[in-house]
């Protein structure tokens, strides 16, 4: 991995005249739902006139993955330049016949990573859409059937966001530098250390009156930004609202939001009541009792699986393809996105607190008696094989790559 790999936004010049929340609701738009996210993109791949990039973890073969590689399609029939970079663990699968109609029309997809026992640990989870280098979608959606629907009634609670340039340019570099390697050769990585594209690291620039940062992280030396950049912000913060899939933080981010609570601060932490990864659920629960001693508050979403990944800090909101955890603090490839945005910031928090609504909080004084030995046997499993033995076998994996 690349040190420092963490790009900052461009400046960029505004009309004086414009306010700070006229270019937020102009720039960035929250989805909050499959069905409002994949609508939406497809709309901007069918009116893409010039490039369309489209990177994810998984890609089903399904009716709504059909609907996608059908709008690849046809932007290539009308000469748009098409690139697809999937992730060949993640999207196992689905085999490369149905890539057929995009490549016979002239687009490039391209899988990260072969699949390889002596390197399955690293993958990339990314999910990223451009278009034209001007719009461009982030976020945990997955093109797979569960997440179609409103994530209350039908298909599972994630969260996107939707922005347009300057910021996409450098998005759009990150994609380049990962669809260029896709063959994941170590030795290749070791010498992009020293790309200009890397000039700009652990910058923050103004955009549109406040801050933004692009935060990518990986696996080995140098991908330590987006913990860095968080914890710092976390020390800072009073109010803290966190929406996680897969929460098992690394323990300086955890003594980090005790801190906040202890000092009086208010951290509240939305996690799985229904997960897709029982292993995760199960480690999660381990840090329940510490968490609920020192005063943060701990709610389980309960409709549906919950996939989302979103942080609230007072005014900054951190959302892209990263759960708080430790394979995606350390291990896998991920797109954070940092936004000092008063209005955005306000918005999530009310989508929070929509969410809340449909959460089971957890009593601090009846969890400890609330599961069984048997279960607090699996919890403790799981979590040392997800803070122990997945770490570990990714370091040799790391050693023994050439």
């Amino acid at each position: 991995m690349p040190p420092g790999y963490n790009y900052g936004v461009q400046d960029t010049e505004e009309s004086g005249g414009q306010d700070a929340k006229t270019c937020i609701e102009g720039v960035y738009r929250l989805l909050w739902s499959g069905d409002e996210a994949f609508h939406a993109m497809i709309e901007a791949m069918d009116a893409a006139r010039s490039t369309i990039v489209l990177e994810t973890y998984t890609f089903a073969a399904c009716k709504l993955g059909e609907k996608i590689r059908d709008a690849l399609t046809r932007a290539c029939n009308r000469g748009v330049r098409v690139r697809v970079l999937l992730d060949s663990f993640g999207s196992l699968t689905l085999t490369d016949v149905f890539w057929w109609p995009v490549r016979n029309a002239g687009g490039q997809v391209r899988w990260f990573n072969p699949f390889s026992l002596k390197r399955f640990g690293f993958r990339n989870h990314r999910k990223l859409l451009i278009c034209d280098n001007e719009s461009a979608f982030i976020g945990g959606f997955n093109i797979a059937p569960e997440y179609e629907g409103d994530g209350i009634n039908k298909g599972w609670r994630d969260a996107g966001l939707k922005l347009s340039e300057p910021i996409v340019q450098e998005l759009a570099a990150s994609f380049d530098l990962l669809f260029e390697n896709a063959e994941f050769r170590h030795l290749r990585f070791t010498r992009l250390r020293k790309s200009p594209l890397l000039a700009q690291a652990n910058q923050e620039k103004p955009f549109c009156g406040q801050r933004t940062q692009l935060l990518l992280s990986g696996p080995g030396r140098g991908s330590q930004s987006l913990k860095i950049t968080l914890r710092k912000d976390l020390l800072q913060s009073r109010q803290v609202n966190i929406i996680a899939a897969y929460f098992l933080p690394t323990w300086r981010i955890r003594r980090t939001l005790l801190r906040i609570a202890r000092r009086g601060g208010k951290v509240q932490l939305l996690l799985a009541g229904k997960s897709d990864v029982f292993l995760s659920q199960y480690a999660s629960r381990v840090l329940y009792q510490r968490m609920l001693k020192a005063g943060i508050e701990v709610y389980e979403y309960q409709p549906q699986i919950l996939h989302a990944k979103m942080i609230v800090l007072d005014d900054i909101v951190y959302l892209g393809s990263a759960n708080m955890d430790v394979r995606s603090l350390n291990i896998n490839y991920e797109l954070v996105l940092k936004l000092h945005q008063p209005a955005l910031a306000a918005e999530a928090r009310a989508l929070f607190a929509e969410a809340l609504a449909h959460s089971r909080r957890i009593d601090a004084t009846t969890w400890p008696s609330s599961r069984g030995f048997i279960e607090k046997m699996k919890e403790y499993w799981a979590y040392l094989i997800l803070t122990r033995l997945d770490p570990y076998i990714a370091r040799l994996q790391m050693r023994h790559l050439r």
